[in-house]
């Protein structure tokens, strides 16, 4: 049985899925360079608003979870799972710097009989490819031979409460079956059920599709939006009539883009590596090009309203309700507000925002000239013109009926509208 391991990436996966093996009577050693995370999770204190402090200080108060910026500690461990970022680089491709720098640190200190686990998304081969590589230059073993591994996509729903870790299916995949039926057993001390697929490619593929799935459906409403709303039809309406169907139709919502680290990345994964079989991944590529769209297609409507004022945008005091790519989380990963933000700005237009999930903005790869940027303290009637880019709750709910400037709604959320109302 396998009581101990380590969790390497303390983010939005690793940190719930880290909480859930200890609940499930692992000891638990989380790994992060980040040094901020690991300090605060030593003192029993969340950094992620949908992780309750109360339940790491639990863990930490009950001795099964601990955090460190040590590789060296994966010694003390039988299993290691990776829940690390794969981001896209500058030119739209894969960057798998994280797994294999990590792959790297973590391959001195593996012993026989180990079992190492990827859950970050990526590209089939990934798993028994390039990461396979580095662990057995670093460690001098041989996978499926000295040490396990496999290749189990992480299947997270931040800000869903009836979103469970232990309840979520888990697609397994191993390098051989002795690879696959230790992962399986590592995983069905926390999980209730388990997915096995024949190899980690299968596995790496299913995650692919499943954000695929979601990618090229989101960009379908996108369009339709785009086209109904020029016949003089809200897309909202539809949907809502369109659901009431039992069989064959499954709802997708449009907005301002696509955000998180899943949909507006993992689908380009595939693109890149289909390249090198010579293929052309057609209807992904479509899909992107629709969705990263969105962000224009909402200034255009947010100019016209201005327009309407008789306002031009250059000066103009805008005011961007949501910085969370989803609504009550505190995730701003790709968060298409960030685009709608440097539209604005470019604009000449005066660019504020209010987000209570994200009260400052924190250092990002992609958006570093923003970090440390604070949210306003309330949404107040001082703007030009108010666009409404993550659903929270709290803008469902807030009385926007007397406010003067026209508001631009992407999410069809606001209910108390203002006279000067119209989606995007």
């Amino acid at each position: 049985m396998i009581n101990n391991i380590a969790i390497v990436g303390l983010g939005y996966v690793g940190l719930p899925l880290a909480l859930q093996f200890g609940r499930a009577g692992c000891r638990v050693i989380g790994l992060d360079v980040d040094a901020r995370k690991v300090e605060s999770l030593n003192a029993g204190q969340s950094y992620i608003r949908h992780v309750p402090a109360a339940s790491i200080a639990e863990a930490r108060a009950a001795g099964w979870l601990e955090a460190s910026a040590e590789f060296a500690r994966v010694r003390e461990v039988d299993a290691v799972i990776l829940c690390v970022p794969t981001p896209l680089n500058a030119y739209r491709e894969p960057d798998l710097s994280y797994v294999l720098d990590t792959g790297r640190q973590i391959a001195p200190h593996l012993r026989r009989g180990m079992l190492v686990v990827l859950e970050s998304t990526t590209y089939p081969g990934t798993t028994d490819g390039e990461l396979r590589a580095v662990l057995e230059a670093g460690s001098g073993l041989k996978a499926g031979a000295d040490f396990h591994l496999a290749f189990s996509p992480e299947r997270e729903d931040p800000g869903n409460p009836d979103s469970k870790v232990a309840r979520i299916p888990k697609v397994v995949g191993g390098y051989t079956p002795e690879c696959l039926a230790k992962a399986e057993a590592l995983y069905s001390r926390a999980i209730d059920k388990l997915v096995p697929v024949s190899s980690c490619r299968a596995a790496e593929a299913t995650k692919l599709l499943e954000n695929i799935f979601r990618s090229v459906n989101i960009a379908l409403v996108n369009e339709l939006k785009v086209v109904y709303g020029a016949m003089g039809i809200d897309i909202w309406e539809v949907i809502e009539a369109a659901k009431t169907k039992p069989f064959g139709f499954m709802p997708f919502y449009p907005g301002p883009g696509l955000g998180g680290h899943c949909i507006p990345i993992d689908p380009f994964y595939l693109t890149w590596k289909a390249r090198e079989f010579g293929r052309h991944t057609r209807f992904i590529e479509l899909a992107g090009e629709i969705n990263t769209s969105m962000p224009d297609h909402v200034v255009r409507v947010a100019l016209e309203a201005l327009n309407d004022e008789g306002k031009a945008a250059k000066g103009s005091r805008v005011l961007i309700l949501g910085l969370a790519y989803k609504a009550n989380v505190d995730d701003d990963r790709e968060s298409p507000s960030y685009k709608l933000i440097q539209l604005f700005e470019a604009l000449g237009a005066k660019v504020a925002y209010h987000d209570p999930f994200v009260p400052v903005i924190p250092r990002t790869r992609e958006h570093g000239e923003y970090a440390g940027r604070k949210s306003v303290d309330a949404v107040t009637p001082d703007y030009d013109l108010i666009v409404l880019a993550t659903g929270h709750d709290a803008y469902k709910e807030f009385d926007f009926s007397n406010y003067p400037m026209p508001l631009v709604d992407t999410r069809n959320c606001v209910r108390k509208r203002p006279a000067k109302y119209r989606k995007a």
